[in-house]
């Protein structure tokens, strides 16, 4: 060993990322151009001065000197070059063996082109004996590195490193370990002190058998994983053999669990979200882990169905042809130009957002939800299959009417027996895509009980803020709604929810004009109705003022049901009498012709009767306008004074009436006794006489404020003795100054009249900018006179009395 008074001049050998330390004895590739030079070097220094006895024999020395990033250390190994020869690839080499640690000094100058250096040997004797504590530190030491030898299988070095008693020497011996860094030898090279270098390498020991002890319990656990993962395998590989057997056994039959219920390889084959994907796969664990006796089973089993069998990715194409569409629309449905209009807008806007890349914003898509309100019979269910056909989207109908039921709309909880998913959930399925045209069919007769309120569950459902996150309860998962189109329908816009409708763009479709009616019985149910009955096209014909008439005089509505059944009527009758022999065809039905066929009129004009039969013959007598579930109509309003002696005093009406007309009906008679002085009315007549007004069709209810102008000229007419004109109607709010306000539902009620036979209409001026949505040819076939006050009303409406008829009468 090197002492610290010998100074050494040694040429450097370079170890690039490596730790040689004393004892160890390690081969060199002399490839390398230093490694050679050192070499080199050294066997010319050793032949020159056939070394100076500091270790090695005489054999050339160099200095083995760790190279960290072009870096040297501060400390070195003196080496001897034991011997030079081939590697055992072949390539030349040399063995050197590390004698003591040098200090190294400053450059020097030498033979060859390796670099020199000076340096300075250290002492490493350890104390003799050895204190108690070194000792207990070699036996750890010794114990550590049995043990990790043992792991790898190398017993013979087990009795070498037994065997060493030097505590320097020992703690070098750490050199030979693998697991070490060179930052960790480079850290017992530079520790000239043995005992705390032996200390440093058994902690190095201990800290590496601590996390190999945590690897192999990972491996461990990793491979008992995997052998349970294969024995699961080989256990369904032998069941799926047993139920084969089975199978053949009983003739083919399945047994509840073949091919087909291998709902793992379903759900992995099926092109599912990734969340709905590890939902599905959890249920999958479930249903693998219960017994086929199990009720959860089917549970389950019929969970996974529904999941499979809904369209998650699919969607149809939409037609971005708007002008097909608009083409679609107007070839199945004669006017309702609004919501065509809507329909028309929204494919629009759909092709140009699919143009610029914004089919999806936000994660929702550009649904729509409309609600088309009218009365019945004017084609809203009829409507939605046009929007689907014009669109090229499926189409599915859910009928509200009567549901009582929240489930019905989100569906059950899986808790429950024979639990289904909700109608929204169905309808998507049904149509087989995400993006159908979805027709919610009469929302306004959504009903609610103590099973909750359907209309509440269906806020969601509506919400385009919301209904791409949809979670039915029956399926627990999200569904993205936010790509359907819904179309709602009502007949009663007061009975949807005021939160519901607001959810909801709204559409009125307020009754076809008879000019529509004609056109619809025409082009679309006289050819149904036809084929029908078995008659061929040209067989029967009917002339437009035919089914004008009947449109007019037999079936009086808002919408073309009932001219559909009169219809379907006139074609039965002739063939059956076709049949009978009475009845040649091809036949040409006139308006003559209908009377004989299917009877009398039941919808008489006021005008085209007899003067003495009006309604309005006689004072007291008024017609008004008003808005139903069924449309428009025409409302008569009957006022009567009673006898002082025999009828009493007040106010008395009559044919069930909210209290908003009960109300309009004291506000019309105050008006009347504040102002009848200025009408030239008898007013005293009411101070001392009962007053009655009634309202036909008693059992039908009414309310609302738009009669008030008409009870007021019922009134009127009735005191001064004059009759009310039979073609004038009337509509407006009266108020006690004798303003006459704003009413509702103006088309409607100028459709009615025009039905009715009424000429003249008298509306509110505030009403007036209504007009523009009534069509053309109904303004041309009306006189509209827009008012403000009550003396205007009773001007148009009250005819002049050549003879005053007296107010007892």
């Amino acid at each position: 060993m090197a002492s610290t008074s010998t100074p050494l001049t040694l040429p450097v050998l370079p170890l690039d990322d490596e730790v040689v330390l004393p004892g160890m004895v390690v081969p060199l590739d002399l490839s390398d151009a230093e490694v050679r030079a050192a070499v080199e070097a050294a066997q010319a220094a050793a032949r020159d001065g056939g070394g100076d006895g500091a270790g090695g024999g005489g054999k050339p020395r160099v200095l083995l000197v760790p190279r960290i990033d072009g870096s040297y250390a501060g400390t070195g190994v003196l080496g001897t070059v034991e011997q030079v020869g081939r590697l055992s690839d072949g390539d030349p080499g040399a063995l050197i063996r590390g004698r003591g640690r040098v200090r190294i000094g400053a450059g020097t100058s030498g033979p060859g082109a390796a670099l020199w250096v000076e340096g300075t040997g250290v002492d490493e004797s350890a104390p003799e004996p050895l204190p108690g504590a070194v000792a207990e530190l070699v036996t750890e030491y010794k114990a550590l590195a049995t043990d990790w030898l043992k792991k790898r299988g190398a017993w013979q070095v087990v009795d070498r490193v037994q065997q060493i008693d030097d505590v320097s020497a020992l703690a070098d011996n750490s050199g030979y370990s693998p697991f070490l860094s060179t930052a960790q030898k480079v850290a017992l090279l530079e520790t000239t002190d043995p005992v705390a270098r032996l200390r440093l390498a058994t902690q190095q020991l201990r800290e590496h058998l601590a996390e190999q002890d945590v690897a192999e319990s990972i491996a461990k656990d990793v491979q008992e994983g995997v052998d349970k993962q294969q024995r699961e395998f080989l256990l369904r590989r032998q069941l799926d053999a047993v139920r084969k057997e089975l199978r053949e056994l009983n003739g083919g039959a399945a047994d509840g669990a073949d091919e087909s219920d291998d709902y793992r390889t379903r759900v992995e084959a099926a092109d599912l979200p990734e969340k709905v994907r590890e939902a599905a796969l959890k249920e999958v664990d479930k249903l693998e882990r219960s017994s086929d006796q199990s009720p959860e089973g089917s549970w389950i089993r019929t969970w996974l169905d529904t999941v499979l069998e809904l369209p998650w990715n699919e969607r149809t194409e939409d037609s971005y042809d708007i002008k097909g569409a608009q083409s679609v629309l107007d070839a199945e449905h004669a006017g309702l130009e609004d919501v065509k209009e809507r329909i028309t807008e929204y494919l629009a806007v759909r092709k140009r957002r699919a143009d610029r890349g914004l089919g999806v914003v936000g994660g929702r898509r550009g649904g729509a939800v409309l609600a088309l309100v009218g009365p019945p019979g004017v084609g809203k269910t009829s409507l939605g299959e046009s929007v689907a056909h014009a669109m090229g989207r499926k189409f599915v109908r859910v009928a509200l009417g009567g549901v009582r039921d929240e489930a019905e709309i989100r569906g059950h909880r899986r808790t429950y027996v024979g639990a289904l998913p909700g109608r929204i959930v169905r309808a998507v399925k049904e149509a087989g895509s995400m993006n159908p045209v979805v027709l919610l069919d009469e929302i306004d007769k959504v009903g609610s009980d103590f099973r909750g309120d359907p209309a509440a569950a269906l806020l969601e459902v509506l919400d385009p803020a919301q209904n791409h996150t949809f979670r039915d309860h029956y399926l627990e998962v999200e569904l993205d709604l936010s790509d359907v189109v819904f179309l709602a329908t009502a007949n009663v816009l007061e009975a949807i929810p005021e939160a519901l409708l607001d959810r909801m763009e709204l559409v009125r479709l307020d009754g076809y004009t008879e000019d529509e009616k004609v056109v619809i019985a025409r082009d679309h149910l006289l050819p149904r109705q036809l084929e029908r009955a078995g008659l061929e096209p040209g067989e029967v014909t009917l002339e437009d003022a035919a089914l004008r008439r009947l449109a007019g005089e037999y079936t009086r509505e808002a919408g073309v049901r009932n001219l559909e059944r009169s219809i379907a009527r006139l074609l039965r009758k002739i063939a059956a009498e076709h049949e009978l022999g009475d009845r040649e065809l091809p036949f040409t039905l006139g308006p003559d012709d209908l009377r004989g066929l299917i009877g009398r009129p039941h919808h008489v004009p006021e005008s085209a009767q007899d003067p003495a039969e009006r309604r309005t013959a006689v004072p007291g007598v008024a017609t008004g306008l008003a808005v139903t579930g069924a449309g428009g109509d025409v409302l008569f309003v009957e006022a009567s004074l009673a006898d002082a002696e025999t009828g009493g005093s007040g106010l008395t009406l009559t044919g069930q009436l909210g209290d908003v007309m009960k109300e309009s009906a004291q506000i019309a008679l105050s008006f009347l006794r504040s102002h009848g002085a200025e009408l030239e009315l008898p007013v005293a007549d009411l101070k001392d006489r009962g007053v009655h007004i009634h309202f036909p069709a008693g059992a039908v209810p009414k309310d609302g404020p738009s009669a008030g102008i008409t009870m007021t000229t019922a009134l009127a007419s009735l005191l001064s003795g004059r009759q009310v004109r039979t073609d004038v109607a009337m509509t407006g709010e009266v108020s006690l100054t004798g303003r006459v306000l704003p009413i509702g539902g103006l088309k409607q009620k100028l459709l009615a009249a025009h039905r009715a036979g009424i000429t003249t209409v008298v509306i509110p001026k505030r009403n007036e900018a209504d007009l523009d949505d009534v069509p053309a040819e109904i303004l041309g076939k009306l006189e509209v006179h827009p008012v403000t006050d009550v003396r205007q009303v009773l001007e148009l409406a009250l005819a002049p009395a050549e003879v005053r008829v007296p107010a007892a009468a």
